[in-house]
């Protein structure tokens, strides 16, 4: 049932293949929305982006529960009554398609992107179903992503739009994220920041 929604992410991500993260702390960040930044869609959004091939990236917001769970959306589909955590939304991209973001320490399945050590970005509908049906609360799911298109999130960084700090995977599981802006913006603005390559 899944699958269906999600097959559409395939034909918008051409040649897109996992950046290797082993070694390479800096290669995944967390972004912070600044206050210059008033689009709806990000306005006091928190992501974790990672990069691609060609320069570009991509991520998932990851303090906005949209206070549906997963069964609400798939009431046909068992496993998905098992999910604990409420779906949140991802992003902009492709909003009717169901993404993952897993715990493991290794590769949920073909077309997943590495993130950091231990989590990985799932985009196939069948690696999404099999992580809900075999380890539903290894993961938090998310409806739509973010992408950039090569060297658009470096403009964004340089116009001033998003602080960068570190990846930290923590946040991604956080219990209660409705704090989590605010406390990540007094950190960001007391630190230097850091502009994608």
């Amino acid at each position: 049932m899944l699958r269906i929604a999600v097959l559409a992410v395939l034909a918008c991500l051409p040649g897109m293949s996992a950046h290797s993260q082993e070694g390479d702390p800096d290669g995944t960040v967390t972004l912070v929305a600044t206050p210059r930044l008033v689009d709806p869609n990000y306005r006091g959004a928190v992501l974790l982006a990672v990069p691609v091939d060609n320069n570009r990236h991509v991520g998932v917001i990851i303090n906005r529960p949209t206070g549906r769970s997963l069964s609400t959306l798939f009431p046909e589909h068992a496993p998905s009554k098992l999910v604990r955590d409420p779906v949140y939304f991802g992003g902009p991209m492709l909003p009717q398609a169901i993404f993952a973001v897993v715990h493991t320490d290794h590769t949920p399945g073909p077309g997943s992107i590495q993130m950091m050590k231990e989590l990985f970005l799932a985009i196939q509908g069948a690696v999404v179903d099999h992580i809900i049906e075999d380890t539903p609360n290894e993961a938090r799911y998310y409806v739509g992503y973010v992408a950039w298109r090569p060297g658009e999130l470096r403009q964004e960084v340089d116009r001033g739009l998003w602080y960068v700090l570190e990846a930290d995977p923590e946040l991604v599981f956080r219990k209660d994220p409705a704090r989590l802006w605010e406390e990540l913006l007094r950190r960001a603005r007391s630190v230097t920041a850091w502009a994608p390559g």
